[in-house]
């Protein structure tokens, strides 16, 4: 196995990006990771671009010819892929299989998401509609909203096996609210978050489904955004003029899928993710003790929850305690809930939030002092693909 480095991060703002085109934030990834360490794009042997909702929402197709539009590009092996909305992740992992394979030393992994129009509005039912697309046929009967749906009833599921509140819970959001502070780039930076307005039901916050313990401060964000990720070996490293030690090594990584259909599985415990984990610390020769720094899934407060379990932060139906112990080094991006979730950028954005961490170049208000490792947790669908790296100081 060849050793693979990160060599250089790029994100845009969460939130929205306004008239910005889907090719205009494509090319910005781009050529804004490469800026990073004074690049230019044909340095670049493969690249990988991860999105889900590129045909429902923008109608566009073909994303690595859109990619291949930027330039320097032009004829290098490319490919979309599609996980939900652990795309990002998955083409992370994309770029890896193929550093592995020799198809190239170096490469670029971007993540996208345009769920906003011009003006910054959402059309919250199209959204709806097209996530739901993400479950299976037979789950989506009855359900307008089918992932916050489907959601509440795991949380409403979480809180009866483990005796934990709406109020335990709504402590997650929170803490991420207080974390997005420190966050240039968090849709909800600007945006103060009491425990009493997560729990009092008026005005911005309801419950999402009649008779389900969902609200809206439970839930993740409606974002525009990208991130890119520029990924080499060691000989790639030398080519764009880097050494291992101005790097993150991604020293571990997994991929598991789990049926789509929730029937007969334990999404509380789930297998799949629980496999991607074990497989990506074993790999990376990690303790999940020695993981200073993680960032999970939290596209909705239960899931920030059941992240810190899979991460080994804290045993089955102890996640939420784990928050209200002050959860050191966990989402200090602000997560999902606080800090955007534009869906195809998630993936990426986790795993190179955990890279300025070890670079020690995180705001210094959610800095952790000489983390020794990171992990980051991606889930697509209900929970269902799994996408999990360990990452090091090179």
């Amino acid at each position: 196995m060849k050793r693979i480095y990160i060599a250089a991060y790029h994100q845009s703002p969460f939130g929205k990006l306004g008239a910005v085109t889907v090719p205009e934030m494509i090319t910005r990834a781009v050529e804004g990771a490469c800026r990073e360490i004074g690049i230019e794009a044909d340095a670049l042997d493969t690249g990988s671009i991860g999105s889900a909702c590129n045909f429902t929402l923008n109608e566009q197709g073909l994303l690595a010819g859109l990619m291949a539009g930027t330039p320097g590009l032009e004829g290098k092996p490319i490919e979309a892929v599609e996980n939900a909305c652990a795309s990002g992740g998955q083409a992370v992992l994309s770029v890896i299989y193929k550093l592995q394979l020799g198809i190239g030393e170096t490469g670029i992994a971007v993540g996208f998401e345009k769920m906003r129009d011009a003006e910054g509005k959402a059309d919250g039912k199209l959204i709806g509609k097209v996530l739901g697309y993400y479950s299976h046929p037979d789950e989506r009967p009855g359900k307008v909203f089918v992932f916050p749906h489907i959601f509440a009833e795991i949380m409403q599921a979480y809180m009866s096996a483990y005796g934990v509140s709406e109020e335990d819970l709504a402590r997650i959001a929170v803490e991420e609210y207080a974390r997005a502070r420190f966050n240039p780039w968090a849709q909800m930076k600007n945006v103060q978050l009491t425990l009493e307005q997560a729990m009092t039901i008026g005005g911005p916050n309801r419950y999402v489904v009649e008779g389900l313990p969902l609200k809206t401060y439970d839930c993740s964000q409606i974002s525009d955004g990208y991130a890119a990720l520029i990924l080499a070996t060691e000989d790639g490293l030398r080519k764009l003029g880097r050494w291992p030690s101005d790097c993150v090594e991604v020293a571990g990584w997994a991929q598991a899928t789990d049926p789509l259909n929730r029937a007969g599985r334990d999404v509380l415990r789930p297998a799949g993710a629980y496999r991607a984990m074990r497989e990506a610390y074993r790999m990376a020769r990690v303790k999940p003790s020695e993981a200073d720094v993680a960032e999970v899934h939290d596209c909705f407060t239960v899931m920030g929850a059941i992240g810190a379990e899979v991460i080994g932060k804290a045993e089955p139906g102890q996640g939420a305690r784990h928050w209200a112990d002050g959860a050191p080094g966990l989402n200090t991006s602000g997560g999902l809930i606080a800090k955007g979730h534009p869906i195809g950028a998630t993936g990426v954005a986790m795993i190179g939030w955990c890279a300025l961490q070890l670079w020690g170049r995180a705001p210094a208000e959610v800095q952790v002092r000489s983390p020794r490792a990171a992990a980051t947790f991606n889930i697509g669908g209900p929970l269902c693909a799994s996408v999990c790296t360990v990452l090091r100081p090179a």
